[in-house]
């Protein structure tokens, strides 16, 4: 089954084509979701922690809370180690001769993008709800608050990158399993049909 399009990709032991994997949908989402990942923590590893001068320790900017802070600095550092982990197995993929380690991959692709999904929505709304109610004498100046919207609004995206993403990653089960289930049940009408021959009965006479 290695001549044939399996979830995605070709004949295991191909050449590795760069500006062909860097072409596909999935690659170029999976590329968003590595940026988006950085900016929100740099915004926040640089720019979400403030000191007033009455103060000795640092607070988050988002209404002090620091467990926003810590959210946001965490989920993008796994993130951006996610990220990293599957466009390694994006370039790997084509060498997978294995139709079923196909599979396990493509399904876990989908499992990790619908949960950095949910795990962002959370970040997001959580992360949003604490710079609204955040108090102006907390922060006259606004310092980073430009870091701070900044941070809201690429979790909403790396929301909608990693949703695409597990789209197309169910893209590609559909595709692949479509294409087994073609390739085992396919007949070449090239090759001459083979029928069983039916062995002749044998005509019994009955004496009177």
């Amino acid at each position: 089954m290695d001549g044939f399009q399996a979830y995605g990709a070709g004949k295991s032991g191909g050449t590795f084509d760069p500006q062909t994997f860097i072409r596909q949908p999935q690659t170029l989402i999976r590329i968003l979701c590595w940026v988006f990942s950085i900016v929100v923590l740099g915004c926040v590893a640089n720019e979400g922690y403030l000191n007033r001068p009455d103060e000795v320790e640092e607070f988050c900017i988002f209404n002090r809370n620091n467990n926003a802070c810590n959210y946001a600095v965490t989920i993008g550092t796994l993130c951006f180690l996610c990220s990293s982990s599957f466009l390694a197995l994006d370039i790997y993929f084509p060498q997978i001769s294995g139709v079923k380690d196909r599979k396990k991959a493509v399904i876990a692709d989908i499992g990790v993008s619908a949960f950095w999904s949910l795990l962002w929505f959370v970040g997001f709304c959580f992360i949003a709800n604490q710079w609204q109610v955040s108090k102006e004498e907390d922060n006259p100046l606004q310092e980073g608050a430009t870091a701070a919207r900044a941070t809201i609004a690429f979790s909403f995206f790396s929301v909608l990158t990693w949703a695409v993403q597990c789209l197309l990653a169910v893209y590609r089960w559909k595709l692949g399993s479509d294409s087994v289930t073609f390739n085992q049940d396919y007949i070449d009408p090239a090759q001459p049909e083979v029928t069983q021959e039916v062995p002749p009965t044998e005509e019994w006479s009955v004496g009177a």
